[in-house]
């Protein structure tokens, strides 16, 4: 079985997916640290809406997260992103 075509489509799609979610998950946390640095400890709600970002969502708020000056410019990144 472990030579089945079936079998390793299986195993390479999950390593994929492994891998996309690895990924999303340490972009969320850079970002995570990079805003807290920048403003202090976020809210929950920030932390959730981090957490939830696609990796390309995620590298559009770090290139935009440099001309932040106040927790009010994510919030508005984040309703900008919520509208489109």
């Amino acid at each position: 079985m472990k030579e089945s075509v079936i079998y390793q489509e299986i195993k390479a799609k999950g390593r994929k997916e492994g891998r996309e979610e690895g990924r999303q998950e340490g972009e969320a946390n850079l970002i995570i640290r990079l805003l807290t640095r920048r403003f202090g400890q976020l809210s929950e709600d920030f932390l959730t809406q981090i957490r939830g970002l696609s990796v390309e969502q995620l590298e559009n708020l770090g290139d935009a997260l440099l001309d932040f000056e106040s927790e009010e410019n994510l919030q508005q990144w984040f309703s900008n992103v919520l509208n489109n």
